[in-house]
This record gives C-alpha cells, sequence and structure tokens, in this order.
C-alpha cells in the first residue's frame, strides 16, 4: 500500500472519540469508542462498562501504557510533557498498543470561553487491520487470544502515517517510552515501546539481545567478539555495532549454532 492510498484510507475509517473533563475523567463515548474501549476494560482490566462514565481515562488502558497516555494528556500543569503553554494548543499525536489493538490517537485540548482549558477530546483511528496479521479465531475465550502479529511498524512523520514493512526493518533501539526503527535507509522513531514491539514481533526473525536492542536476524552481516562481549554487526546505513548482553549470548549461540 503506498502512502498516498494510506491516507485515503485512514480518511475513511470511522473514527473513536471519546470527551474527557479537565481531570481527564470520561464524560462521554460516541459508539464506535464505546464498543471498543467497553469489551477491552472488561475482558482485559476488570472494569465493569456501568463503572466507565466519569472514570479517570488512564484506568481504562493496560498499566504499562499510563506513562505514555498520561505524557500525551499532560492536562493544565504546563510542567507536564502533553502541556502547551499557549492559548490555543495545537493536537497532539501518539501510538498506543492496547491488547489485541494498535491505535493511532490524536488528542486536543479543549478552550473555553475566558480562554482556559476545559476538557480534552480524543479521536482514535484503529490501524490494527492495516498494521497486523489475520488474528486466530480458534479459542473461544477472546481474552485469552495471543497478540495479532505486527507485519507493518506504524509511525507518524510530518502529519502522515508511515507503515514500514518489518523485511525492511534491520533493528529497533529503545528511546526511554518510545524507539528507533532503523532501516538501510532511513531512521524512524516510533511511538510503540520496545516492550510493545517485541510482543507482536515473531521471536525466530526478530531477536531481542539486549534491553535497548532488537535485531532482524537476517540482516545481520557478522558477529563478533570484543573481550567478554558479543556485538552483532550490520553494514547498512552505516557500520554498526550492537552490543549482546550476557543474558542473552546463549540465546544467540543456539540460534547461529556456535
Amino acid at each position: 500500500m503506498d502512502h498516498e492510498s494510506l491516507q485515503y484510507q485512514l480518511q475513511r475509517l470511522d473514527v473513536g472519540m471519546v470527551w474527557l473533563d479537565k481531570e481527564n475523567h470520561v464524560t462521554g463515548f460516541n459508539d464506535l469508542a464505546w464498543q471498543l474501549l467497553a469489551r477491552a476494560s472488561e475482558q482485559t482490566l476488570g472494569v465493569p462498562r456501568d463503572q466507565l462514565m466519569g472514570i479517570d481515562l488512564l484506568k481504562l488502558h493496560p498499566p504499562k501504557s499510563r506513562d505514555k497516555l498520561e505524557l500525551l494528556l499532560g492536562g493544565e500543569d504546563p510542567k507536564k510533557a502533553g502541556a502547551c503553554p499557549v492559548p490555543s494548543p495545537p493536537p497532539v499525536t501518539m501510538m498506543i498498543n492496547i491488547p489485541d489493538r494498535v491505535l493511532l490517537l490524536k488528542v486536543s485540548k479543549m478552550i473555553g470561553t475566558d480562554g482556559g482549558i476545559v476538557g480534552t477530546c480524543m479521536i482514535y483511528y484503529d490501524l490494527t487491520e492495516f498494521t497486523t496479521l489475520p488474528a486466530e479465531h480458534d479459542v473461544g475465550n477472546e481474552a485469552q487470544l495471543p497478540l495479532r502479529r505486527l507485519n507493518k511498524i506504524p509511525v507518524y512523520r510530518a502529519n502522515r502515517l508511515v507503515l514500514i514493512d518489518l523485511e525492511d526493518t534491520l533493528r529497533l533501539e529503545s528511546n526511554d517510552h518510545y524507539t528507533w526503527i532503523v532501516t538501510a535507509s532511513e531512521r524512524y522513531l516510533s511511538n510503540l515501546s520496545l516492550s510493545d514491539l517485541e510482543e507482536r514481533l515473531d521471536p525466530e526473525v526478530f531477536f531481542r539481545c539486549h534491553r535497548s536492542h532488537i535485531v532482524n536476524l537476517t540482516h545481520v552481516r557478522e558477529i563478533e567478539r570484543d573481550g567478554e562481549t558479543m556485538f552483532i554487526v550490520f553494514d547498512r546505513p552505516e557500520l554498526t555495532r550492537i552490543p549482546v548482553s550476557r543474558s542473552h549470548t546463549r540465546t544467540l549461540r543456539d540460534i547461529v549454532g556456535l
């Protein structure tokens, strides 16, 4: 799918919408948001549907996603990363990984007549069908289904969604809550964490060699040893040596037959 057709399809997608008050408590859903978030809250977080109105939005997402959401929402405190000090803050965007879905969230602060923030509008696009392989349906309980494997990694650049093919991905490098996706010619910053991505990648192809690195084994040029440390070497886009932590050295030896 080329970029133009992708942007066109995104424009035709139904969007989920959630309204929040100044403290980021839910005040309303549209139907699409209700269908997804109500099901997810019951199945994975144990929050009944009748408790969703007025709930803190963070409680509708898995604990590991809450730090990123808090940064995204920001609130009125200008010291928070998601906050904007100007009177009319622009929308902000973030990819987020919730159970069995990949969402593109767009958040905009709502301004009242006095110029102050009165709440937040959160709109999301469900990218799951664009970015993952088909789901398995042979298990009766949906909550027990394995996470759908990624076949593309979504990134947002210059107000455009870009889907990176996994076969083009050389390696992934942690950057706090985010991840650098490195191809032969580009570096892209994904809002998904390295752990989020690891859960959805094929472990026979993508190897977590270090707490900060995942490598695509099909693109490895060679493996070097420097003293007690092993390194995975790539020659694109420049000569790069990725360390292998001691806890992963034996696994790598088994994979490559050393």
